[in-house]
Protein backbone atom coordinates (compact mmCIF):
# COMPACT_ATOMS: atom_id res chain seq x y z
CA UNK A 1 0.00 0.00 0.00
CA UNK A 2 1.78 3.24 -1.08
CA UNK A 3 0.14 7.05 -1.72
CA UNK A 4 -0.18 7.60 -5.29
CA UNK A 5 0.29 10.91 -6.14
CA UNK A 6 1.19 14.61 -4.56
CA UNK A 7 3.56 15.87 -2.11
CA UNK A 8 3.64 12.12 -0.72
CA UNK A 9 3.81 10.49 -3.87
CA UNK A 10 5.14 6.55 -4.11
CA UNK A 11 5.69 6.28 0.24
CA UNK A 12 4.94 3.06 1.74
CA UNK A 13 1.71 2.85 4.39
CA UNK A 14 1.11 0.61 6.84
CA UNK A 15 -2.04 -1.75 6.93
CA UNK A 16 -3.87 -2.53 9.85
CA UNK A 17 -3.39 -6.38 11.02
CA UNK A 18 -6.13 -8.89 10.82
CA UNK A 19 -8.77 -8.85 9.07
CA UNK A 20 -11.24 -6.17 10.75
CA UNK A 21 -10.24 -3.63 7.88
CA UNK A 22 -11.09 -3.66 4.56
CA UNK A 23 -8.31 -1.87 2.83
CA UNK A 24 -9.53 0.29 -0.55
CA UNK A 25 -7.00 -0.92 -2.84
CA UNK A 26 -4.34 1.52 -4.12
CA UNK A 27 -6.32 1.16 -7.61
CA UNK A 28 -9.97 2.46 -6.47
CA UNK A 29 -7.47 5.06 -4.07
CA UNK A 30 -6.48 6.17 -7.23
CA UNK A 31 -9.86 5.98 -9.41
CA UNK A 32 -11.46 8.10 -6.32
CA UNK A 33 -9.01 10.99 -6.46
CA UNK A 34 -8.80 10.97 -10.04
CA UNK A 35 -12.45 11.69 -10.00
CA UNK A 36 -12.46 14.00 -6.85
CA UNK A 37 -9.17 15.78 -7.74
CA UNK A 38 -10.65 18.90 -9.76
CA UNK A 39 -12.78 19.51 -6.57
CA UNK A 40 -9.93 19.54 -4.55
CA UNK A 41 -8.72 23.29 -3.04
CA UNK A 42 -7.52 22.98 0.31
CA UNK A 43 -9.62 22.75 3.66
CA UNK A 44 -10.21 20.46 5.94
CA UNK A 45 -10.75 16.41 5.39
CA UNK A 46 -12.44 13.75 7.44
CA UNK A 47 -11.51 10.72 7.18
CA UNK A 48 -13.93 8.33 8.96
CA UNK A 49 -13.67 4.32 9.55
CA UNK A 50 -9.71 5.50 8.42
CA UNK A 51 -8.91 1.98 8.78
CA UNK A 52 -4.64 2.66 7.49
CA UNK A 53 -5.72 6.50 6.80
CA UNK A 54 -4.61 6.16 3.41
CA UNK A 55 -7.37 7.82 1.90
CA UNK A 56 -7.16 10.69 4.60
CA UNK A 57 -3.34 10.69 3.88
CA UNK A 58 -3.94 10.85 0.40
CA UNK A 59 -6.00 13.53 0.32
CA UNK A 60 -3.54 15.74 2.25
CA UNK A 61 -0.63 14.70 -0.21
CA UNK A 62 -2.63 16.33 -2.91
CA UNK A 63 -3.38 19.45 -1.27
CA UNK A 64 -5.97 18.88 1.85
CA UNK A 65 -4.53 21.74 4.48
CA UNK A 66 -5.98 19.75 7.71
CA UNK A 67 -6.78 15.74 8.87
CA UNK A 68 -8.84 14.92 10.68
CA UNK A 69 -8.70 10.80 10.77
CA UNK A 70 -10.95 8.43 12.89
CA UNK A 71 -11.13 4.96 13.63
CA UNK A 72 -12.77 3.01 16.88
CA UNK A 73 -10.05 -0.37 16.49
CA UNK A 74 -6.88 0.17 18.57
CA UNK A 75 -4.66 -1.21 15.86
CA UNK A 76 -6.10 1.12 13.17
CA UNK A 77 -5.37 4.02 15.18
CA UNK A 78 -1.63 3.19 16.42
CA UNK A 79 -1.20 2.00 12.19
CA UNK A 80 -2.89 5.59 11.26
CA UNK A 81 -0.34 7.17 13.86
CA UNK A 82 2.54 5.39 12.63
CA UNK A 83 1.90 6.40 8.87
CA UNK A 84 1.08 10.11 9.89
CA UNK A 85 4.45 9.96 11.92
CA UNK A 86 6.65 8.25 9.24
CA UNK A 87 5.56 11.12 6.77
CA UNK A 88 6.18 13.70 9.03
CA UNK A 89 2.11 15.25 8.46
CA UNK A 90 1.88 17.93 10.96
CA UNK A 91 -1.40 19.14 10.76
CA UNK A 92 -3.24 15.71 11.18
CA UNK A 93 -5.61 14.41 14.31
CA UNK A 94 -5.63 11.06 14.93
CA UNK A 95 -8.49 9.79 17.27
CA UNK A 96 -9.81 6.40 18.59
CA UNK A 97 -13.66 6.64 18.85
CA UNK A 98 -16.50 6.10 17.13
CA UNK A 99 -18.16 7.82 14.24
CA UNK A 100 -20.58 9.78 16.76
CA UNK A 101 -18.76 10.73 19.37
CA UNK A 102 -16.41 12.30 16.79
CA UNK A 103 -19.06 14.04 14.64
CA UNK A 104 -20.21 15.20 18.17
CA UNK A 105 -16.87 16.62 19.26
CA UNK A 106 -16.19 18.49 15.71
CA UNK A 107 -19.77 19.71 15.92
CA UNK A 108 -18.67 21.20 19.50
CA UNK A 109 -15.15 22.77 18.36
CA UNK A 110 -17.15 24.07 15.12
CA UNK A 111 -15.07 22.18 12.51
CA UNK A 112 -16.55 22.12 8.65
CA UNK A 113 -15.09 19.88 6.27
CA UNK A 114 -14.10 20.40 2.28
CA UNK A 115 -13.79 16.82 2.09
CA UNK A 116 -15.30 13.55 3.75
CA UNK A 117 -14.11 10.42 3.00
CA UNK A 118 -16.55 7.50 4.58
CA UNK A 119 -15.44 3.70 3.76
CA UNK A 120 -17.81 2.09 6.75
CA UNK A 121 -18.67 -1.78 7.53
CA UNK A 122 -20.70 -2.46 5.07
CA UNK A 123 -24.54 -2.95 5.44
CA UNK A 124 -24.92 -1.14 9.59
CA UNK A 125 -26.58 1.54 7.97
CA UNK A 126 -23.84 4.29 8.86
CA UNK A 127 -23.50 5.65 5.32
CA UNK A 128 -27.01 7.00 5.24
CA UNK A 129 -26.98 8.70 8.92
CA UNK A 130 -23.59 10.17 8.95
CA UNK A 131 -24.76 12.15 5.23
CA UNK A 132 -27.23 13.38 7.44
CA UNK A 133 -25.89 14.11 10.57
CA UNK A 134 -23.30 16.21 8.56
CA UNK A 135 -25.87 18.00 6.66
CA UNK A 136 -28.28 18.69 9.47
CA UNK A 137 -25.41 20.18 11.62
CA UNK A 138 -23.75 22.09 8.68
CA UNK A 139 -20.50 20.52 8.84
CA UNK A 140 -19.83 20.80 5.36
CA UNK A 141 -18.08 24.00 3.57
CA UNK A 142 -20.17 25.66 0.62
CA UNK A 143 -18.25 23.22 -1.99
CA UNK A 144 -17.64 20.48 0.36
CA UNK A 145 -17.22 16.77 -1.36
CA UNK A 146 -18.56 13.73 0.66
CA UNK A 147 -16.92 10.37 -1.05
CA UNK A 148 -18.76 6.74 0.32
CA UNK A 149 -17.60 3.36 -0.45
CA UNK A 150 -20.41 0.89 0.36
CA UNK A 151 -21.47 -2.40 -0.60
CA UNK A 152 -23.25 -2.42 -4.06
CA UNK A 153 -27.22 -3.19 -2.75
CA UNK A 154 -26.85 -0.59 -0.32
CA UNK A 155 -29.33 1.68 -1.37
CA UNK A 156 -27.83 6.08 -1.14
CA UNK A 157 -29.87 8.88 -2.41
CA UNK A 158 -29.25 11.39 -5.45
CA UNK A 159 -29.57 14.12 -2.92
CA UNK A 160 -29.56 15.10 0.66
CA UNK A 161 -30.82 18.54 0.30
CA UNK A 162 -27.75 20.47 -1.22
CA UNK A 163 -25.53 17.45 -1.05
CA UNK A 164 -26.25 15.97 -4.88
CA UNK A 165 -24.58 12.99 -6.55
CA UNK A 166 -22.49 13.82 -8.80
CA UNK A 167 -20.66 10.12 -9.92
CA UNK A 168 -21.92 6.56 -9.14
CA UNK A 169 -19.11 3.65 -10.03
CA UNK A 170 -19.60 0.13 -9.14
CA UNK A 171 -16.21 -1.94 -8.26
CA UNK A 172 -17.35 -5.69 -8.15
CA UNK A 173 -19.01 -5.83 -4.72
CA UNK A 174 -19.17 -2.15 -3.73
CA UNK A 175 -19.80 1.07 -5.34
CA UNK A 176 -18.30 4.66 -5.15
CA UNK A 177 -20.56 7.19 -4.91
CA UNK A 178 -19.79 11.09 -4.93
CA UNK A 179 -21.88 13.87 -3.43
CA UNK A 180 -20.79 17.36 -4.02
CA UNK A 181 -22.78 20.57 -2.01
CA UNK A 182 -24.61 22.71 -4.45
CA UNK A 183 -26.19 25.99 -3.89
CA UNK A 184 -30.69 25.27 -4.28
CA UNK A 185 -31.75 26.96 -7.20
Amino acid sequence: MRVIAGKYKRRQLKAVPGQNTRPTTDKNKENIFNMISPYIVGGNVLDLFAGSGALGIEAMSRGMDELYSVDINYKAFKIIKENIENLGIENAHVYKMSCYQALTRFLEENIQFSLVLLDPPYDQGFSEKIIIKLIENKMLTNEAIVVVEEKNNVHLEECYGVLKLKKQVNYGLTTLHIYKMEESE
